[in-house]
This record gives structure tokens, C-alpha cells and sequence, in this order.
């Protein structure tokens, strides 16, 4: 009889620990950035607290540094289910839908407060797209302003011509074609091999990739444009979402509210200190009138050219900033 209760408890502790293994999921996650860089740090965060508020029923493991999926597939992946959550720069976007090219015209947006300020008029369409798309907005995070790095001072927009420089998108792409440069992709992670084979440079990124990457190792000017505020989305894939108990739905979104609210603070406070120690390890310049007023064309003709892909949305985009 004793032998019986002992075989009953043990199969008992079995059947507990099995429910307690198929309760707990487990999804991948796809990001293009390295571990250093803030905006993962921050999703380490996010991760930890999903797991936390969903009580252990969600468990998303990171992949950084493209070591799942090309910055470029991401969207595709989370979209077919391939992972369930991904990571992607807004503006890489710019060819599936001209709502995200926003994110990428020259002196759109002058610092945190107007860039939050377009965020507020671009969200419900960016949400309306991944719905669509069979995507969930879980929260988005600014880059800092994004800057000049250059082997060469500049003076001029004329000072552009020929240069091979790194562009992440094809508004980027776009921006360095009418400045007379020669557009060349580069992902982030590759940007120190990048200038040591020649294949750039220069480049336009913000000062924590710059200081990530030691930019001052590769390039001896920072022009301190702040010239846009691209953000990264991070989004899910919405069956799989919907997989999930409602506990570890809400998860998701009170972290991701928590998330956005961190990140935001935290690429003020990165663009402080890279910035710093850009003016320290390199040539750090304010970019002259002359060339923020060139500057400051090319955004209009973007500005124009995305008005007329956008249609009237563009105007609800814009109304915020107004």
C-alpha cells in the first residue's frame, strides 16, 4: 500500500512538471544590433520583464547582431512566423510603404520633443500597416541625431561629390544620391570593415554607433548635424501573439510600454555621452550655415517627394509638428 502511494506521488510530481514545462513558451527574437548597443540592452530588459510579468510563461530568447536573420529579412521572418518577434530600423520600410520615409528627411524633426511629437502623428498608421501585415506594434525607440563622419573636412555640400558613403536605407540612399555622393549599403555591424576594405568613406549615423564602432579609428571628422531621428520598432508576429494566454499578452504590452519609456530616456542620455566622446577622439565640427542650408533643400525636395507618395495621410502625419 505504502509502495502504491509512493508510485501515485511520484507519477503525481510528473504530471505537475510536465503541465508546468507545456505551460512556459518560448519564442525567438531577431535583432540587427550587437549586445553593446543601447537599444539591445533595452530589449534584454524588455525580455526580462515579459518573463517576469507573464510569471514564467513566456521566455523570448535574443538573437543580436544579425546571428538569426539579415537586418533586411527581419520583417519577412517575423511576418511568415519564421520568429515570432524582430527588431527593425522604421525606415528600412521606406520601399514596402512611404509612411516610413518620414523617419529619414533632414531637419524634419530638431531634437526629442518634435521628434515624439511625429511619432504621435505616424503611429496609428505604422500600427494600421503591421495589422495588415499580420503584425503587432509592441513599442519603438529614437536613435540620436544622426551626424556626418568623414576622412575629409567638409565645408559644402560640394564637398559631397564622388564620396562613397554608407547609407542604411533607401531614404538614406536617397539623401546621398542628391547630395552627388555614391550610396553604398552597409549594415551596422559592418561598418569598421567597411572603411578598412574602402569600400566608404563616410557615413551618416548617429554618435553611439559612432562611438560603438570607434569611427574615430576609421575617420577623423564628426559633423554634429542632428540631422534625423530614425527609430527601431519592435514588433511581433500577431498568431503568434494570439497563441499566447491573455496573462502573457498583457505582458507584452506593459513591458513594451515600460520599454518605450526607457528607451526614449535612454537614447537622450547616449547621445549626451557618445557625443562627448566623439568631441573627444575626433575632429568634431558644427556643420556650417552653408551646409545645413543645403541641408535643409534636400530635406524640403524629400520632404515633397514623400508628401506625394504619402497622399492626404501625409498632412495627419505632419499635424503634430505643426
Amino acid at each position: 500500500m505504502r509502495t502504491s502511494y509512493k508510485n501515485l506521488l511520484a507519477a503525481a510530481t510528473m504530471a505537475t512538471m510536465s503541465f508546468g514545462a507545456l505551460a512556459q513558451t518560448t519564442w525567438n527574437m531577431a535583432t540587427p544590433y550587437p549586445e553593446a548597443e543601447f537599444h539591445t540592452r533595452n530589449i534584454q530588459q524588455f525580455v526580462a520583464d515579459v518573463e517576469k510579468l507573464s510569471g514564467g510563461e513566456l521566455k523570448i530568447t535574443v538573437h543580436s547582431a544579425q546571428s538569426l536573420f539579415k537586418h533586411p529579412e527581419i520583417p519577412r521572418a517575423v511576418r511568415s512566423g519564421q520568429v515570432e518577434i524582430g527588431e527593425t530600423l522604421m525606415a528600412n520600410l521606406s520601399n514596402q510603404n512611404p509612411i516610413f520615409q518620414v523617419d529619414a528627411i533632414p531637419f524634419l524633426v530638431t531634437g526629442y520633443d518634435s521628434a515624439k511629437k511625429l511619432w504621435q502623428g505616424q503611429r496609428p498608421f505604422v500600427e494600421t500597416y503591421l495589422k495588415d501585415q499580420g503584425m503587432r506594434l509592441v513599442y519603438t525607440v529614437p536613435w540620436p541625431g544622426q551626424g556626418f563622419y568623414t576622412r575629409n573636412e567638409i565645408n559644402s555640400i560640394a564637398d559631397m561629390a564622388g564620396i562613397k558613403f554608407r547609407t542604411y536605407n533607401s531614404t538614406t540612399e536617397k539623401m546621398v544620391s542628391l547630395m552627388k555622393g555614391v550610396p553604398t549599403t552597409v549594415e551596422a555591424v559592418e561598418i569598421p570593415q567597411a572603411f578598412s576594405a574602402g569600400i566608404v568613406d563616410a557615413m551618416v549615423t548617429s554618435a553611439a554607433t559612432g562611438a560603438r564602432t570607434e569611427a574615430w579609428t576609421f575617420s577623423n571628422y564628426y559633423y554634429d548635424t542632428q540631422a534625423w531621428m530614425p527609430k527601431n520598432m519592435i514588433y511581433v508576429n500577431e498568431a503568434a501573439y494570439k497563441r499566447l494566454s491573455p496573462k502573457a499578452q498583457q505582458a507584452i504590452v506593459d513591458a513594451g510600454k515600460a520599454a518605450e519609456t526607457r528607451g526614449w530616456k535612454m537614447s537622450e542620455e547616449v547621445f549626451t555621452e557618445t557625443t562627448n566622446i566623439l568631441k573627444d577622439k575626433m575632429k568634431y565640427r558644427a556643420p556650417n550655415e552653408q551646409l545645413i542650408k543645403a541641408l535643409a533643400q534636400i530635406g524640403d525636395v524629400m520632404s515633397v517627394t514623400w508628401a506625394e507618395a504619402v497622399g492626404p495621410n501625409a498632412e495627419k502625419i505632419l499635424a503634430p509638428l505643426r
